[in-house]
């Protein structure tokens, strides 16, 4: 076997990886030195800029099988048949914190799937709670902003964070699956995950059905307490990962059990709230699960930076049988998640192999740009239409038409009869046992005890009132004692 040969970036044999070139022994180094430039040039553009939020992420390769029948639903074609198998890429991710965060943190967990499909890439943006803080996007960057480290003192304020939360009543259903037993996750295979925004599915004969995608681990749901959490991070920042990772290299497969919430279209606009709120879920008495298939995680990435950090979820990577709903946190997203990719790895990052379509090819008029790939050949056209034989538009739509009416302008979203920011919030602290209920509300006067001033306090308050009198009650009592200690 030949011994391999270490080049330059050019191809060229490099003869002394060891010692720079200088001017006589001891003497400065020499500007000729092409080899030691090219290094320490490289390295310093090691690094791109990190998500602003859902830097923090770990990744696995896997497929997902269909196990039950759908196409009532759906004409997507890596669901068209059961027993088939579809390669997929899994991103697992904190919200808040930065690519140097611990893992073991109160957090949502971003859970994004990638789907090899032969009709192309489809991309599943979600995360581990079925709900959100917020219902429109414009409310997204302030909401990012006060969450993230504050301008002057560099880290996370109780104030900023609370005093958001106070303006913002449609948090109080998330922030109380947040600060409750699942707001710590054990691992992130023993999670669920959720598509969280409504979508909808078309069938083969137009018919149109909005969905929600449920991803039940089969491992079990495992969460950590406050204290286990803090202990767990300062013996393994990196606790996710290390548990992700050597699951796998054991041949110990996580896997999750997808399920879907299936409404006809046409009973959206009479449902008793809005289905497109993303603040809010949909009972399963009214639309239960059904389930579709199985997805199971089997491979490491070989490069975290390569396939974890390079990897880009787009909401808007639709397959045929699959498209938006007018979820205005979504229609958001789909904007918001590419243009973040443009901007991060550069309008070619597509073309990277972990983003790269598997089972389909790319074939399109898109050109140049920073690191292209893909620029054809002196016999392709760069325009459409042309005269020659260059990829064509199918005239078959991905999914059905969204019905539209009114005029234009900045809306509220239209009220249904039981819009209401509490009421989901108040039903999941009364689902709760006694135990869980008193972690709650040690969990959310922590924080909420730390903030400055007393009017920020009583907003919040106000609203867990307004959810329950008892929790209003109950974290009220549990701030105050924590203020006069």
């Amino acid at each position: 076997m030949s011994k391999r040969v270490l080049t330059t970036e050019s191809g060229a044999p490099v003869a002394d990886n060891q010692n720079s070139a200088t001017a006589g022994v001891g003497g400065p180094i020499l500007l000729q030195d092409q080899h030691l430039l090219e290094k320490l040039a490289r390295f310093n553009r090691e690094r791109i800029p990190e998500r602003v939020v859902h830097a923090r992420g770990s990744g696995a390769y896997g497929f997902f099988e269909v196990t039950d029948d759908v196409t009532a639903y759906t004409k997507a074609a890596f669901l068209s048949e059961v027993g088939k198998k579809t390669e997929l890429f899994l991103r697992f991710s904190t919200v808040a914190d930065s690519l140097g965060g611990a893992d073991a943190v109160r957090d949502p967990r971003g859970f994004a799937v990638k789907f090899y499909t032969e009709e192309g890439n489809y991309d599943l943006v979600g995360n581990n709670t079925p709900v959100f803080f917020i219902k429109d996007p414009i409310k997204f960057p302030d909401f990012i902003h006060s969450q993230k480290r504050d301008p002057f003192t560099g880290k996370q304020e109780p104030d900023n964070v609370w005093d958001f939360w106070a303006h913002a009543p449609e948090a109080t259903h998330q922030i109380t699956w947040l600060m409750g037993d699942r707001g710590i996750p054990a691992s992130y295979r023993h999670m669920n995950g959720y598509g969280s925004h409504t979508y909808q599915w078309t069938n083969e004969a137009g018919e149109a059905f909005f969905v929600k995608y449920h991803f039940k681990t089969n491992q079990g749901i495992r969460s950590l307490s406050a204290e286990q959490a803090a202990e767990l991070v300062g013996k393994d920042a990196n606790s996710h990962q290390t548990d992700l990772l050597q699951s796998i290299e054991r041949g110990v497969t996580p896997s999750w059990t997808l399920f879907v919430q299936i409404m006809p279209a046409a009973e959206a606009a009479d449902y008793r709230f809005n289905p497109f709120d993303l603040t809010k879920v949909w009972p399963h008495a009214d639309y239960p699960l059904q389930r579709v298939g199985r997805l199971v995680l089997d491979r490491n990435p070989d490069n975290v930076f390569a396939e974890v950090e390079q990897a880009a979820f787009s909401p808007n990577n639709f397959v045929p049988g699959i498209g938006p709903s007018p979820d205005k946190m979504l229609q958001g997203r789909l904007f918001a998640y590419a243009d973040a990719h443009r901007y991060r790895l550069g309008v070619n990052h597509t073309q990277l192999p972990v983003n790269a379509p598997k089972a389909a090819t790319a074939d399109n008029y898109g050109r140049d740009g920073f690191m292209a790939t893909r620029n054809g050949s002196r016999h392709d056209k760069n325009y459409e239409p042309n005269s020659y034989s260059g990829p064509r538009q199918t005239d078959v739509p991905l999914s059905a038409p969204l019905a539209i009416h009114g005029w234009t302008g900045t809306h509220a979203a239209p009220e249904h009869v039981k819009d209401d920011d509490f009421f989901q919030a108040g039903e999941l602290y009364r689902l709760m046992s006694e135990d869980e209920k008193a972690r709650l509300i040690a969990n959310i006067a922590g924080g909420l005890s730390q903030v400055s001033r007393e009017d920020i306090i009583e907003k919040n308050i106000a609203h867990f009132a307004a959810a329950d009198p008892e929790y209003g009650r109950r974290v009220e009592e549990a701030v105050h004692a924590l203020r006069e200690d």
